[in-house]
C-alpha cells in the first residue's frame, strides 16, 4: 500500500471515527498530500524517520511558520500511530519525530468600551428593519455574548435556541455538545432578528424545500456561510482593534472579559469548549498585560 491509499483511508478515519471538523480534516489533508509529493509516493513501508526530517527541514528552509511545521508534524504522527494500530506497517517511523516548539502570541481583543460602542452603532444601524442590518447585529451580540466558534454560529439551528433560558446548545469541535449562555443585549438583539429579519430572508431561497432551519441566513435565504460571517465581523471589528480581526478575535474577547470581571478558568474553559485547561490559560496571560498595562498608567509608583 502507498502513502496516498494510506492517507485516504486515514481521512476517512478522521471524519468517521474521530470526527475531527472538517476545517482539521482539510488542514490534514493538505499536509499529508506534501509528504507525498515530496517523498513521490512511496509505499507506506519504505517510510523512515529521514523521509518524514526531511520533509519538515524542507518546508522550514521555505519559510513555514513553526505553526505549521508543528502541525504537519502532528498530522504524519497521528497517521503513523494509525497506520500501525491498523496493521499497515510495524514500525512507527514518526515516533521518535519530534515538533518545534511554538512561539506563544497573545491573541488580538478590544476592549469592552470599544465592543460597547461598537454594538451600540450596529444596533442603531438595525433600527430602520434592514433585514441583513438586523442580521448582522444579532451575529454580532451572539458571537460576542456566548464566545462561540463562526462554525458553531453558522451551523446553530433554530431548535438549539432555549429564548426563555438565554442559552444556546451548540456542537463543537468532535461533535461535542455544550450549552452557553448570553445575556439581554444578545436576546434583545436576536428576537429583533429572529421577528423581523429571518422571515424576510428566508422567504427569498428558491423554493420551501430550500429554507434551512438554522438560525442564520445568507442574503439569499440559504445558510449562511464562516466566509460571509468572517467579512462581516472584519469589516467591524477591524477598525476597533487596528488591523485584521475574524469572528475569532469576538471569541478571544469574550474569555478576556470574563476573566477580567472575576470569572474562574474553568468555567471560561467549559463556556468556550476546550478540551484542556491549558487552551483556555493564554486568557490570562492577555488578563496580566491588561492589568499591567492598567497599573502603568495609573500607579504614581509605576
Amino acid at each position: 500500500m502507498r502513502i496516498g491509499e494510506a492517507a485516504e483511508l486515514y481521512e476517512t478515519h478522521l471524519t468517521r471515527v474521530r470526527r475531527l471538523s472538517p476545517a482539521t480534516v482539510r488542514a490534514y489533508r493538505g499536509d499529508l498530500a506534501d509528504l507525498i509529493a515530496a517523498t513521490g509516493d512511496l509505499e507506506l513501508t519504505e517510510l523512515d524517520i529521514e523521509h518524514l526530517r526531511e520533509w519538515l527541514w524542507a518546508a522550514t528552509q521555505r519559510g513555514d511558520a513553526r505553526s505549521t511545521i508543528a502541525r504537519r508534524t502532528a498530522a504524519v504522527r497521528g497517521f503513523c500511530a494509525w497506520a500501525r494500530e491498523e496493521g499497515h506497517i510495524a514500525i512507527d517511523p514518526a515516533l521518535r519525530l519530534v515538533a518545534p516548539k511554538r512561539g506563544r502570541t497573545l491573541p488580538a481583543v478590544a476592549t469592552a468600551p470599544a465592543l460597547a460602542e461598537l454594538l451600540g452603532i450596529l444596533r442603531d444601524a438595525a433600527g430602520d428593519g434592514d433585514a441583513l442590518a438586523l442580521r448582522d447585529h444579532a451575529i454580532m451580540e451572539m458571537l460576542y455574548g456566548t464566545g462561540m466558534r463562526v462554525s458553531e454560529l453558522c451551523g446553530l439551528g433554530m431548535d438549539d435556541l432555549d429564548r426563555a433560558r438565554r442559552t444556546a446548545r451548540v456542537w463543537g469541535k468532535g461533535a461535542k455538545e455544550r450549552v452557553v449562555p448570553f445575556g439581554a443585549p444578545a436576546a434583545a438583539a436576536l428576537d429583533a432578528y429572529l421577528v423581523r429579519a429571518r422571515p424576510v430572508l428566508a422567504a427569498r431561497a428558491a423554493s420551501r424545500a430550500d429554507r434551512p432551519r438554522v438560525v442564520f441566513l445568507g442574503a439569499r435565504g440559504g445558510t449562511i456561510g464562516p466566509r460571509a460571517v468572517y467579512d462581516l465581523v472584519a469589516r467591524a471589528l477591524g477598525p476597533v482593534i487596528g488591523g485584521t480581526a475574524g469572528p475569532h478575535a469576538l471569541r478571544h474577547s469574550a474569555a478576556t472579559h470574563l476573566l477580567d470581571g472575576g470569572a474562574d478558568l474553568r468555567t471560561v474553559q467549559e463556556i468556550l469548549g476546550h478540551a484542556s485547561l491549558g487552551t483556555t490559560q493564554i486568557y490570562t496571560h492577555v488578563s496580566s498585560e491588561r492589568l499591567s498595562a492598567a497599573y502603568r498608567l495609573a500607579h504614581p509608583r509605576a
